[in-house]
């Protein structure tokens, strides 16, 4: 049995984001194939996710024991370490991530849990794992070499050892004469497919 995190960026509901009717396909479709799995669903927004203060980097560079594993800064650390498979819905904002994933990213960038330091440098604790992350984008970034959100989820989960990383990108959304919903729906073939197999 696995354990899937499914971590939710979008300050929009399900019914609004685009972002959302496609990711939350892909877990309904993922739940019908693996109905053993386990499946956690972070919605960062409803977590009053913050940012980080002074008075907790004690805790984040402090030591990793059975204590630790109770502090509320380490738990999305300790919860993402955990899981085997992580899905991140997050549309594009401003070329990047929403400000709430990054500090998300923050809270779960923790050495001695999600990485440690060796004398060779970093190195990533989260092998044999993989992630999807879902996006939707106003207009077409895939190549765009200001694309910052999906190249910066790639290089911090390879940074924590993840290597398969798959992405689906449902473009062009807020482009004037596009059909965003048959846009969606593709980005929905696209995501059941991949979650039959995911």
């Amino acid at each position: 049995m696995s354990k899937l995190l499914y971590i939710k960026a979008n300050i929009k509901s399900e019914g609004e984001s685009r972002t959302f009717r496609v990711s939350d396909s892909f877990i309904e479709e993922y739940k019908k194939n693996n109905p053993k799995d386990e499946v956690i669903v972070l919605d960062l927004y409803k977590e009053n996710i913050d940012f980080l203060r002074s008075e907790d980097l004690g805790k984040i560079f402090g030591p990793k024991d059975e204590e630790s594993k109770n502090n509320p800064i380490l738990k999305y650390a300790y919860q993402f370490a955990e899981a085997d498979k992580y899905v991140i819905a997050s549309p594009m904002w401003n070329l990047s991530i929403p400000a709430i994933l990054k500090a998300y990213i923050d809270y779960v960038s923790v050495t001695g849990i999600t990485f440690k330091y060796t004398a060779e440098g970093p190195v990533g604790l989260l092998k044999d794992k993989k992630a999807v992350h879902i996006v939707s984008r106003g207009g077409e970034y895939a190549n765009a070499p200001y694309e910052m959100g999906d190249r910066y989820l790639r290089t911090i989960l390879g940074f924590f050892g993840i290597s398969e990383i798959e992405t689906i990108a449902v473009e062009n959304v807020d482009v004037i004469g596009v059909n965003v919903q048959e846009k969606v729906e593709e980005g929905i073939k696209k995501a059941n497919l991949l979650a039959q197999k995911f």
